[in-house]
């Protein structure tokens, strides 16, 4: 292996500033970052295809909760069930962000544990229900969202960055992390990867709306968000460490076996594209 100095040394301080005795998170701040960046995108998107101010205001809400609840539950039931289903107070931390302690007593933790793809397919049902309130075309909502949500995908993992989470493999590649808070190992900065990925896929998804915005309402951007990206996550995989024991002996990670349903969901919203937008249109 190269010298250790040719290494990039990353152990930066998680938080990014104290509010009274409160510290706020670099985690937390690129969630909201993220947010907040797919919230003013999607605003202009409603201005541009000319949706009523009315029925984007209770968007962001419905969006929140669903990837919030998701990313959670996906991450207790996919990577954790073991623990998680084993009594009830562990169901209760599902839900709420504190660990029982041993001895008697909580304490604090934050909600640590999101799964993207439990995130996913939150914000899908969240979309639904948000279509049963509007009767809104549910393909141009979900061709919206799915421009702006490479952006949020993007800080997410700029967010597991500044944790030292989700590291990649040892490798001896030149740009290769020492994450200090994991060992003195180089490993590929797999979190990385996947926010220069997704903030590129936000400029593809950009570039075929601007060169054909009337698409926008047919499954097109939607099935392409979800290829590209969960593409991408299928095969960076393979420079990632295991999340969780189990997955050890298994050909595919938790990650990858996931993210195939999306793959299939995504190639059929963009070559289905016009069957799907007579679907969405439809009203109760």
């Amino acid at each position: 292996m190269n010298n250790l100095l040719s290494y990039i040394i990353w152990d930066p301080d998680t938080v990014a500033f104290h509010i009274g005795s409160y510290g706020i998170h670099w985690y937390a701040l690129w969630w909201i970052i993220g947010l907040v960046g797919a919230y003013f995108m999607v605003r202009w998107l409603y201005k541009d295809q000319k949706l009523r101010d009315e029925d984007f205001d209770p968007l962001f809400i419905y969006c929140f909760f669903g990837i919030i609840i998701g990313a959670r539950l996906g991450h207790c039931l996919f990577y954790e069930p073991d623990y998680f289903l084993s009594s009830g107070k562990h169901i209760v931390e599902m839900f709420l962000p504190i660990r029982f302690m041993e001895g008697g007593g909580w304490k604090f933790i934050g909600y640590q544990g999101l799964a993207s793809h439990g995130g996913t397919l939150g914000l899908m049902i969240a979309l639904w229900l948000y279509w049963r309130k509007t009767h809104l075309n549910l393909w141009q909502v979900l061709d919206d969202i799915a421009i702006a949500t490479p952006i949020t995908a993007c800080c997410i993992r700029l967010g597991n960055l500044w944790n030292s989470e989700i590291i990649g493999k040892v490798t001896d590649v030149p740009w290769a992390f020492i994450f200090e808070r994991v060992d003195q190992a180089p490993r590929h900065p797999g979190q990385l990867y996947e926010s220069i990925a997704y903030f590129l896929f936000f400029f593809v998804g950009w570039y075929f709306y601007r060169q054909g915005k009337k698409k926008a309402g047919s499954g097109f951007f939607f099935g392409l968000c979800l290829t590209l990206i969960f593409t991408f996550r299928f095969f960076i995989e393979f420079t990632k460490d295991i999340q969780e024991p189990f997955e050890a002996g298994m050909p595919l990670d938790m990650g990858q076996i996931l993210s195939i349903p999306f793959i299939i969901l995504g190639l059929a919203c963009i070559f289905g594209g016009k069957w799907m937008a007579k679907v969405g249109a439809k009203k109760d």
